[in-house]
């Protein structure tokens, strides 16, 4: 009778543990939306399930939001690539990003400055939580999932 008392106990601490360990997540999240403006918390809140959103936080351009919606987007200083960054830091075919499904990530594509994500330089495909800051040269972006995959993650 003892033994089964502390298993119920133990089962009901580690779902409070766990439950607890959610909440403290999704403030982190949501502190990390904190700073954005009306407009682009709107245009983050808009996002369609399986679409994401690049905004430049420090850098050229400061504000600017680029939507990534497509399975490939290419980030680089050529004129053809589809986000286009005008700064010599800025290889031409600098960065891509990926989707699979609901999940994305980021790939450098041999740029001489590298690609950094939350300050780390990647030398591989790495994926992207929903918050993470990805720099290309002087760029800095936060990246944002739509809210739609984050409730199906949960």
């Amino acid at each position: 009778m003892n033994t089964e008392f502390h298993a119920r106990r133990s089962d009901n601490t580690e779902a409070r543990a766990t439950q607890q360990f959610r909440d403290d997540l999704g403030a982190m999240i949501r502190a990390h939306a904190t700073d954005l403006t009306v407009d682009e918390r709107e245009a983050v809140e808009a996002l369609p399930s399986g679409a994401a959103l690049l905004v430049v936080r420090r850098g050229p351009d400061l504000g600017a939001r680029f939507l990534l919606d497509r399975d490939v987007t290419v980030a680089g200083r050529h004129p053809a690539v589809d986000i286009f960054l005008d700064d010599v830091t800025v290889s031409r075919r600098h960065t891509e990003f990926r989707r699979k499904g609901t999940a994305f990530s980021v790939v450098d594509l041999g740029s001489l400055n590298g690609t950094f994500c939350d300050s780390s330089r990647i030398d591989h495909e790495l994926a992207l939580n929903d918050g993470a800051e990805v720099q290309i040269g002087k760029y800095r972006f936060t990246f944002f999932a739509s809210r739609f995959d984050l409730v199906e993650s949960a």
